[in-house]
Parts: structure tokens; sequence; C-alpha cells
């Protein structure tokens, strides 16, 4: 566990400057890029899940769902699990969310919150 918490905490931190710098087409080619590597455990999702949630705790300032959701679509994938990135949109009044999906189930987010935007894109 010590592992994926430190390794969501590096993929927070690599995706910062992205953010920092409004660079959301580099935080997009990154996550394209990932490809699925071959699994490494029986139950990584809820792990990974979890090491994410608490590396956003540790962060040193309030962590973006972008951001968030790009790390962890990295993270899993790393883990050999095909996660995607969803963003989504709504128009009134107009706000922007990012989720993740494996096999169409969100997995870092309630179903409910997602359910008010329409997918923009899936990566």
């Amino acid at each position: 566990m010590t592992f994926l918490l430190l390794r969501a905490y590096a993929l927070l931190l690599s995706f910062e400057r992205n953010m920092f710098r409004h660079n959301f087409q580099g935080i997009y080619r990154r996550v394209e890029r990932r490809t699925i590597q071959s699994p490494r455990s029986a139950s990584p999702l809820e792990d990974a899940c979890y090491a994410l949630n608490v590396a956003c705790v540790l962060y040193f300032k309030e962590v973006q769902c972008l951001q968030r959701s790009a790390a962890l679509v990295c993270l899993l994938r790393d883990l050999g699990i095909p996660a995607t990135l969803v963003i989504g949109a709504q128009q009134l009044p107009f706000r922007a969310h990012a989720w993740v999906e494996v096999n169409r189930r969100v997995v870092n987010d309630s179903v409910s919150a997602v359910e008010l935007y329409g997918v923009l894109e899936r990566l």
C-alpha cells in the first residue's frame, strides 16, 4: 500500500505543472499515451483508489478533479486495469468535471454527481 500511495502522490505532482499552466492538452496527451500494463495483483482497483484519495488528502494544495482523475487513470493503467478518463460538462450553469471509469463504471466519484454532466470525451 505504501508503494501505491507514493506512486499516487508522485503522479499528482507530475501533473501539477500542467495544471498550473492550464496546459490541458499536455494532460490529455499524457493520459492518451499511457498504455495498460500487465496485471500485477488480484484486486488493485480498490487499493489504487484508496491510495490516491489518501495522496489527495496529503497533497500540499487542493487537487482538482482533472488532476486527480488523470493521475488515477495512469496509476490504474500501470496496474493493468483498463481505466478511462471521462470529461463532461453541464450547460447551465456551465461547469466541467472529470472522472474515471473502468468498464463504464465510475470508480472515483459518485454516480449521482456525474449524471449531471454530458460526456465530452473519453480517453
